[in-house]
């Protein structure tokens, strides 16, 4: 099978800084709210935003626009991230995001992909 890139975070928290929505669901709430040591009521009224689609909630961003989790080069929930922010750059990405991003590229074979459980991180 035909190798793929594999990108591998280097935590330069670029993709934190960008401005966008950090899409959340129930789950993810929970680990957060859990992680931080809050009721999910909390974690929603202090740490959320309703979409501007009013499909759902997203994460609060600070006045300068970087994730409302972003402390320095450390992510506050990084043991409970939003499945979005596990997933950049591989699962997606935007627009320019290879000027800004530190990833490294790394040629991955399909097969060791798909023993090690296929898809991205």
């Amino acid at each position: 099978m035909a190798p793929h890139v594999h990108y591998d975070c280097q935590r330069c928290t670029a993709c934190c800084r960008w401005p966008g929505q950090v899409k959340i669901g129930d789950t993810e709430i929970l680990a957060m709210a859990k992680l931080l040591g809050r009721t999910e009521f909390d974690f929603i009224q202090e740490y959320t935003r309703i979409r501007p689609q009013k499909d759902g909630l997203s994460l609060k961003d600070k006045e300068n626009g970087e994730c409302i989790f972003l402390e320095g080069r450390d992510c506050r929930v990084q043991n409970a991230k939003p499945l979005q922010c596990m997933g950049f750059p591989n699962a997606w990405n935007f627009p320019g995001w290879r000027a800004i991003c530190e990833a490294v590229p790394r040629l991955k074979s399909a097969a060791s992909s798909e023993a090690a459980g296929g898809g991205a991180p």
